[in-house]
């Protein structure tokens, strides 16, 4: 189980590198279209792919790195690389997006601004189809590998695609003696960097203060509360390390049962979670059943 997690790691690097590749073409061009065509919005938006190279690059480091054996201080592995990987991303993403906000609220009160060409504005929509075949990718390998890298980098491959068709319709709208459109669109396009990057820091910043999903927590007291010869469960906390899971419970036993037989409830528990819900590992700490103060029989 372990060795195919760390297989599922490596696919995930393949979905990194394509969201570099599909960035570095399309914030060249963006860059290069958007000063020839007079487009402050298309510059916004290639700047914001400029650094989802950067943010890329970082989930890719923080793939690989989580790929690494645990060693003398890092018992439990390295999988949380991944949930650091998503933090700096969205550090990156937040810079940009401010400074995004900042130039086009600039523009906009010094104004004088001419409309952009209309090939920004085809190229905006062309940008806009790139995106979301690469979101449709990475978001069915994140899936399918349940990497939460992976994930965050196919969510900002979304707002990528919905940024570029945002762009498109402010090069168009400006077309209609509107030329400041092209620019609120520019100040739009900041603030949905800014909303992606938050996005993605709360959900790095959850994981890596080992929060979890409650319903979850729900699920697998339902399925331990199945498991025959327990008779309750005292408590269950949950924690990831990046794409794992690792469940901590401590449930009830007859008061009247041998530690073999206390042994083997734990085992089917720590089994049954494992198989049905994909656990990476599974702690179970066993107690005998008490009623009102007294051991049950």
């Amino acid at each position: 189980m372990e060795e195919q997690k760390y297989m599922n790691l490596k696919r995930g690097e393949r979905g990194a590198i394509i969201s570099i590749i599909a960035y570095l073409f399309l914030s060249s061009l963006k860059l290069f279209v958007g000063y020839v065509s007079n487009s402050q919005a298309l510059r916004a938006d290639g700047l914001n792919n400029a650094t989802d190279i950067i943010a890329s690059i970082a989930v890719f480091i923080g793939l690989r790195i989580s790929q690494r054996p645990p060693d003398s201080d890092h018992a439990y592995g390295h999988w949380k690389s991944e949930n650091i990987a998503s933090l700096v991303a969205s550090f990156i993403m937040f810079a940009v997006g401010i400074q995004v906000l900042i130039d086009g609220v600039v523009s906009l009160f010094e104004g004088g601004s001419n409309s952009p060409n209309l090939i920004a504005g085809y190229f905006g929509i062309f940008s806009a189809l790139v995106m979301y075949t690469v979101y449709r990718y990475n978001k069915n390998l994140a899936s399918k590998i349940n990497s939460q890298a992976l994930m965050a980098a196919a969510k900002d491959n979304l707002s990528d695609a919905w940024v570029s068709i945002g762009t498109a319709i402010g090069i168009f709208g400006s077309q209609l003696n509107m030329p400041w459109l092209d620019t609120v669109t520019a100040v739009m396009v900041g603030l949905l960097i800014c909303k992606t990057a938050w996005d993605i820091f709360m959900e790095a910043s959850h994981n890596l203060k080992d929060g979890f999903d409650e319903e979850k927590i729900t699920l697998y007291k339902k399925t331990i509360e199945m498991v025959p010869g327990v008779k309750g469960i005292k408590e269950i906390k949950g924690r990831n390390y990046g794409n794992n899971t690792v469940v901590d419970v401590i449930n009830t036993v007859n008061s009247n049962l041998n530690i073999k037989d206390a042994h083997d409830i734990s085992t089917l528990v720590e089994n049954t979670l494992i198989k049905q819900h994909n656990i990476y590992d599974v702690i179970v700490h066993v107690e005998p059943k008490m009623i009102n103060g007294r051991l049950s029989e």
